[in-house]
């Protein structure tokens, strides 16, 4: 017995789905509108701390100011290209965890949906078509279980990008610091 669509239910289900892009792409242009603000606030400070780079190159006299200037200048240079990166990868999570979000319940929605529709179509399904009914329901549970593991393995390669994003940071700002400490003492 086929399934026929009202024009009702196709109404609603158009509906939901320009809910559902109006929503993406909101999300979307926040994410964009967030990091043109990130990006105007680097620039701003760049050329702030570049006008004050040269005037103080300007004022100096021998080679221990020269090597005492750069670096005063490494360290900070390198701690705002971290914060920048952090910036970026919480950005560009927070955006990820938006989208996950709406699919997942887009997801959960689809299958409410998609079960009443299996319901239906059973209660109305001709005798000895149990074993199409019993298969469709398992392609169904079968689907949710990928998806399920699927969105499992994102979010441990979304920690393991973290863990990896905060461990070179840090070392890198060591690393800095070290140069930095080096150039002191010549």
């Amino acid at each position: 017995m086929p399934m026929n669509l009202t024009p009702e239910q196709i109404a609603a289900a158009q509906k939901a789905n320009l809910e559902t892009l109006s929503g993406l792409t909101n999300q979307a242009l926040q994410s964009i509108e967030k990091l043109v603000e990130l990006n105007m606030h680097i620039a701003k400070q760049s050329l702030s701390d570049s006008m004050s780079s040269a005037k103080k190159a300007l004022e100096i006299k021998d080679i221990q100011q020269l090597l005492a200037n750069q670096a005063e200048t490494v360290q900070p240079m390198a701690e705002k290209i971290m914060a920048y990166s952090r910036h970026l990868y919480e950005l560009a999570h927070e955006t990820q965890a938006n989208f996950t979000k709406s699919a997942e319940k887009e997801l959960h929605d689809g299958q409410k949906k998609m079960n009443a529709l299996v319901e239906d179509w059973t209660k109305n399904a001709p005798a000895g078509s149990d074993a199409a009914v019993l298969a469709m329901k398992q392609a169904i549970a079968s689907a949710t279980k990928v998806y399920e593991t699927s969105q499992k393995s994102v979010t441990h390669a979304i920690n393991i990008a973290q863990t990896n994003l905060n461990s070179t940071a840090e070392t890198a700002l060591k690393s800095v610091s070290a140069f930095d400490k080096s150039t002191k003492k010549k």
